[in-house]
C-alpha cells in the first residue's frame, strides 16, 4: 500500500462562468480519484498579473504552495489565438523554477489538457508541453485536446461519453501511474552533475573564508 495517495493539482485557463476548461479539469478530476489521488485545484480568480505585485501577495503564495503539495500536476487551457491563454500563462509565470534551494515543480508529473471553440488542434498542449519541459516536469506521453467542447458537456457539468471522454480517462490513468512510479525517485532523476559541481565550489570557497 502506498504512504500516501499520490497528490494532483488542477490548474485551469479561464476565469469565465461556464468554463471549458474547468469542466474539463472537474471531469478529469473525479477520474483520477477514481483511481486513488487526491487532488486540489487552485481557483486563478483574483492572481494578479504576473510582476504586478511582490510575490508575498496571498494567492501567489496559495498557488505556490499547491505546487510544493503536489506530486503531480494537470494544466488545462483553452486554445486562444492558437495558444494557450493568459489566465494559464500568468499562473505558470508566478511559479519558479526554484524558491531558495526549494524546486516547486521538478521532478513532478504533469499531464496536458487543452478544449477548443471549433476543429481539434493540438496548439495549447504543445505550449504547455515547452513550459513543463522548462519547468523541468516529467510531461507523460499522452494528451487530451477537446474539439467543440460546447457540445461535450452535460447540463450538469459532467461529460458526455465519447471518445473525448475516454481519452481523458486514458490520460489520468497514464498520469496516476507515472506518478505512483517516479515519485519515489525524483531525487535520484533530477540530481545533476553541474548543480553538485557548482554546489561543492560554493562550499569550497565558504570554507576558504571561515578558515
Amino acid at each position: 500500500m502506498f504512504e500516501h495517495s499520490p497528490r494532483i493539482l488542477f490548474l485551469y485557463g479561464s476565469l469565465r462562468d461556464l468554463s471549458y476548461s474547468r469542466l474539463a479539469a472537474e471531469e478529469a478530476a473525479r477520474i483520477i480519484q477514481e483511481f486513488g489521488a487526491e487532488v486540489k485545484f487552485f481557483d486563478p480568480r483574483e492572481l494578479p498579473i504576473y510582476g504586478s505585485v511582490p510575490d508575498t501577495h496571498p494567492k501567489v503564495q496559495e498557488l505556490r504552495a499547491l505546487s510544493l503539495w503536489s506530486e503531480g500536476q494537470v494544466w488545462s487551457s483553452p486554445e486562444l489565438h492558437g495558444q494557450v491563454s493568459g489566465v494559464m500563462k500568468n499562473q505558470i509565470d508566478w511559479i519558479p523554477l526554484n524558491i531558495g534551494a526549494v524546486r516547486p515543480t521538478q521532478g513532478r508529473t504533469l499531464a496536458v489538457m487543452q478544449v477548443s471553440g471549433g476543429s481539434q488542434s493540438f496548439n495549447a498542449v504543445n505550449t504547455m508541453r515547452l513550459l513543463g519541459r522548462w519547468m523541468r516536469m516529467f510531461t507523460i506521453p499522452n494528451q487530451s485536446s477537446v474539439a467543440k467542447a460546447y457540445q461535450e458537456f452535460n447540463d450538469d457539468g459532467t461529460m458526455k461519453d465519447s471518445p473525448y471522454r475516454d481519452r481523458l480517462v486514458d490520460v489520468m490513468e497514464e498520469l496516476y501511474k507515472f506518478t505512483v512510479l517516479l515519485r519515489e525517485q525524483v531525487d535520484y532523476l533530477t540530481d545533476r552533475y553541474s548543480e553538485r559541481k557548482e554546489k561543492a565550489a560554493k562550499q569550497s570557497l565558504d570554507a576558504n573564508r571561515t578558515s
